[in-house]
């Protein structure tokens, strides 16, 4: 089956269950400063799982892309990627565990085709000390599941310590089966929903399990093994808690939120382990044979030492499709913020290009395919196609020329030292960019083992300078809906349609942080503005602030949205969305975008607007900061 007609048959599906299908949202989160990336498919739907009324109703679907950055170097196995899309389906306070379990069932077992005695799930065992359940409910609504199928399902303990036990149902506690944003119950800040979760497994057969090279064949079998027999195919979320400052409390509506890697099913419909043999990788796949004049050899186990040829396709083709994906959403490859995420993708992939053989640039080759293998689902890529090919060729370009200084610097490091230390592959790895994974090869070949350990120690030691420096630059977004940040959020729209009368309609939002100390705005733009161009923004602005603006929103539908001139941050995604959308409106012609809220009632609690730096952030990408005084 390819991935298509997974992703067609999901949302028709729930479609015919009531479900409003909206767009996938972008890959750069919109009003939520706490993270750099949309990694899944809940994240949009926060407000809703809170409380807050969706505009289309209580049943939503969709198929979202996600990117998740931690994943970076889990890349290279036969399950692993960046990017993904997640099928999603929620239910905003009204069906909940009964109907979610059979819906998926019968998903799975019939429209999909998978056989049932290959499925296997696992539910929360309960925490008394948060005082929730032991999740039986969800258990007796399986068995029911299974036993419509012939399948009398038996459901166990402590199956990582006694194995599967003939079970089909298993239990485990919240490292496992609790679902939040910020994973298990204890490190969930107040106000952040949760709850059990119940997963689903596809069986790709023991014989990966038991494979002689497996570090895993003496151990117990169970689902949650890394052995490469059990795939993780979904999660449905039963999001009925929030956290409070003394526990948990129940939320006003019970949620189900499902997720579900729509390439895995793809690859359990085909029962290959290998996701990569799915059918939208195999045109970059093909390309890389022809170029590397090498083959792809898929393993059998997810455990066995990977061929150095196998890890490096995988790297390439995950690391290109996902930097296509946010390029095409606005990021710019960069040393900051979610360009940095873009810039080292493609390096590591031009990297690994380089481990298979290809000798010419490749990247902007690879990244045409994913256009074409993507653009009927995903539109926007063609329109974006010249400037993603551009910049995987600048940025292929620069890395190379950062390959001849790294290799320059390591042979001075080694002439002086006579030898390469771990402080000295650190700094090769900050400062000029050269991956450890070079330098070792290169001190490989002068007889020398680098030591890791005390790269690791750098490492380490940056990364926590990083996390530091991050949780203090987005700790104050509109996650927190101070009133300072609500402020702050509705001078960012004065200031997108100040942009747009000063400059032009070309001006677009590229992404937006917001603390409450300050406001920053990338827009699309060509060049620096002028000093005389600020001044009019400012003005356009305050002067507007002045006026006393009554704020408020409308739902309408697109083409309704549209005929009254309001603009969305990625407007092209609700193409073909019949339904509704959240209009806001500054007075009654000043500023009309689409948005999520929240915003002040009247511009007059504003103050005065004031431009604190305008600078550039990449190819046609421009960045304002301003606050509010």
């Amino acid at each position: 089956m390819k991935l298509s007609e997974v992703r067609k048959k999901y949302l028709d599906f729930f479609e015919k269950r009531g479900h409003k299908i909206v767009p996938a949202a972008s890959l750069l989160p919109e009003n939520d400063p706490t993270t750099l990336f949309t990694g899944s498919g809940m994240q949009p739907m926060v407000p809703f799982l809170l409380g807050q009324p969706h505009p289309l109703g209580k049943r939503i679907s969709d198929s979202q892309t996600c990117f998740r950055s931690q994943d970076i170097d889990e890349v290279g196995d036969n399950r692993h990627t960046t990017f993904f899309e997640m099928l999603g389906n929620w239910s905003l306070g009204d069906y909940f565990k009964k109907e979610q379990i059979e819906w998926m069932f019968e998903f799975l077992t019939k429209e999909i085709g998978l056989d049932p005695e290959k499925l296997f799930v696992t539910v929360f065992c309960g925490n008394e000390s948060l005082g929730i359940q032991r999740d039986s409910e969800s258990v007796e609504f399986w068995k029911k599941a299974f036993l419509g199928a012939g399948i009398d399902a038996v459901d166990v303990d402590f199956s990582e310590r006694d194995g599967l036990q003939n079970g089909r149902i298993f239990y485990y506690d919240e490292e496992k089966n609790w679902w939040s944003r910020s994973g298990v119950p204890d490190n969930m800040p107040v106000g952040e929903p949760g709850g059990p979760d119940s997963e689903m497994f596809w069986d790709f057969g023991e014989e990966l399990k038991l494979h002689e090279n497996s570090q895993f064949k003496n151990q117990p079998c169970h689902v949650n093994c890394d052995c490469g027999r059990f795939l993780e195919i979904g999660n449905n979320v039963f999001m009925q808690y929030k956290k409070t400052e003394t526990g948990f409390e129940t939320l006003p509506n019970k949620n189900v939120d499902f997720g579900g890697g729509l390439e895995r099913i793809t690859a359990a419909s085909n029962n290959t382990p290998d996701i990569f043999l799915i059918d939208v990788l195999e045109p970059m796949r093909l390309k890389l044979e022809e170029l590397s004049k090498r083959r792809y050899n898929s393993t059998t186990n997810n455990n066995e030492v990977f061929l150095g040829d196998t890890r490096a396709f995988r790297v390439i083709m995950d690391h290109i499709r996902a930097v296509v994906f946010l390029i095409a959403d606005g990021v710019t490859p960069s040393n900051k913020d979610q360009g940095y995420f873009a810039r080292r993708l493609i390096r590591r992939a031009v990297r690994f290009g380089k481990k298979i053989g290809i000798q010419k640039t490749f990247c902007s080759e690879i990244g045409q395919i994913v256009v074409q293998t993507y653009n009927a689902q995903y539109p926007h890529l063609e329109k974006q196609q010249k400037t993603v090919l551009e910049k995987l060729l600048d940025e292929e370009n620069k890395f190379l020329k950062t390959l001849i200084k790294g290799e320059y610097e390591f042979e001075k490091f080694f002439s002086e030292h006579g030898k390469i230390s771990g402080q000295d592959a650190f700094v090769l790895y900050t400062t000029y960019g050269f991956p450890l994974e070079l330098t070792e090869e290169m001190a490989l070949e002068k007889g020398q083992v680098i030591d890791k350990k005390i790269f690791a120690e750098e490492s380490s030691h940056h990364q926590e300078l990083s996390r530091a420096g991050s949780a203090e630059k987005f700790a104050g977004g509109l996650a927190d809906h101070s009133e300072k940040t609500v402020k702050l959020h509705t001078a960012t729209h004065m200031l997108n349609q100040a942009l747009r009368t000063v400059l032009g309609d070309h001006v677009f939002q590229r992404g937006s942080n917001i603390t409450h100390e300050r406001l920053r705005f990338d827009f699309s733009h060509p060049e620096r503005l002028t000093d005389e161009q600020i001044k009019q923004v400012e003005s356009i602005v305050n002067e507007n602030i002045k006026k006393n603006l009554l704020v408020h929103f409308e739902i309408l539908n697109l083409d309704e949205a549209k005929k009254r001139g309001a603009i969305g941050v990625f407007e092209d995604k609700y193409a073909s969305l019949g339904d509704k959308i959240k209009v806001y409106f500054i007075g009654d012609s000043f500023s009309k975008e689409v948005c999520g809220g929240p915003h002040v009632s009247n511009t007059s609690e504003l103050g005065s607007f004031k431009i604190l730096k305008e600078e550039s952030v990449g190819s046609g990408i421009r960045r304002i900061k301003a606050s509010l005084i």
